[in-house]
């Protein structure tokens, strides 16, 4: 979604763009075929995974040289200013490899867990020491592009925003939306904590991916509850303008929920989203759900009761959420790609 948001702010300035991946479902491939923009699809591989010393080896499947060749031949009928490569299975060596094929290589990461060979890089997650994660892992004239002062919104979002109010009333709405597949089922969890209202006459929305291995478990506990379900809805921007706290895992959603200026409970399910909830709780723009196999559901109803009922935290949290983000991150990765490419040209004229 990052690289089709970064896709559409690039086709309004008239720049051709094509993608190229080996496993995009029917559903982002849509999403894809709507805008008009160019697609090839790599062949599926059927020989197992490559271990190139990653830790997300299994998610490309194969060698990242083979991968290499295949991009190379997707993208051989043109020359490019910029590959934009967004992959966890793909680092420096893949990097090099195309680097013939292109002027520029722009790599987007948020592990910081390998080297790159890029002459941008992106990672807008505001963690720890954020400024130095990428120590010795770029080329010296790499432009690093840090924070969340560059976080690509998309532009629903972006139009939305300047409606959006501070929340500084009672809970009337909830959303949850606790990503696409949410491994974890943190999904049902929540909505379990949730089921006593205890007497409040809120709304609840819980957005779920077409792909949640729960959906139909997570459909059934809504119908049960009288909840709201939207299976891979196309609706996020309005369903945050219209509620008051949103339940979210601690990833690129959370910075929509800032951006919408809408206080968050967020529950992380990795080390890198404890990280990342810690430092926006540190922010004062959420509050990180204490979730662990000991916590019985009581507990957490309690916990998050607490939230639902604190006026004056969640309007803080409103409040504070425009020192985080601005709202022109992706103008800004934009006006960086041009830029270059501009001096290139200017230079070989």
């Amino acid at each position: 979604m990052r690289c089709l948001t970064l896709a559409d702010a690039l086709k309004r300035k008239n720049i051709n763009i094509r993608f190229v991946s080996r496993h995009l479902p029917p559903h982002l491939k849509e999403l894809l075929r709507e805008r008009s923009l160019e697609f090839i699809g790599l062949q599926k591989e059927t020989m197992g995974v490559e271990i190139n010393n990653l830790a997300h080896d299994k998610w490309l499947g194969i060698s990242q040289e083979i991968d290499a060749k295949d991009t190379i031949q997707a993208l051989s009928d043109r020359a490019w200013d910029w590959i934009i490569v967004d992959h966890y299975s793909l680092d420096a060596r893949w990097e090099k490899a195309l680097r013939t094929y292109a002027k520029n290589i722009f790599a987007i990461d948020d592990l910081a867990d390998r080297k790159h060979d890029c002459d941008m890089l992106l990672d807008d997650n505001l963690l720890p020491e954020f400024e130095t994660r990428y120590q010795n892992k770029v080329p010296a004239h790499c432009r690093l592009l840090l924070g969340p002062k560059y976080v690509p919104l998309r532009n629903e979002f972006l139009e939305l925003r300047k409606k959006t109010n501070i929340r500084t009333g009672g809970v009337n709405r909830i959303l949850i939306s606790l990503g696409g597949i949410d491994k974890n089922n943190d999904t049902n969890w929540v909505i379990e904590a949730l089921k006593n209202r205890k007497n409040r006459h809120f709304v609840i929305d819980v957005v779920v991916g077409a792909h949640n291995p729960n959906r139909k478990e997570i459909q059934e506990n809504c119908r049960t509850h009288s909840l709201n379900c939207h299976v891979q809805t196309n609706q996020m921007a309005s369903l945050m303008k219209d509620a008051d706290l949103a339940f979210g895992a601690a990833g690129f959603t959370s910075y929509e929920f800032v951006a919408m200026k809408l206080p968050a409970i967020l529950v992380p399910s990795s080390h890198i989203q404890i990280e990342f909830a810690n430092e926006m709780e540190k922010k004062g723009v959420a509050y990180v759900a204490k979730k662990n196999k000991d916590t019985n559901t009581q507990a957490v109803s309690e916990e998050f009761y607490k939230v639902i009922d604190s006026i004056g935290m969640r309007a803080s949290m409103s409040r504070l959420c425009g020192n985080v983000i601005d709202g022109g991150g992706c103008t800004r990765i934009v006006e960086e790609l041009l830029h270059k490419r501009n001096n290139y040209e200017h230079l070989n004229k």
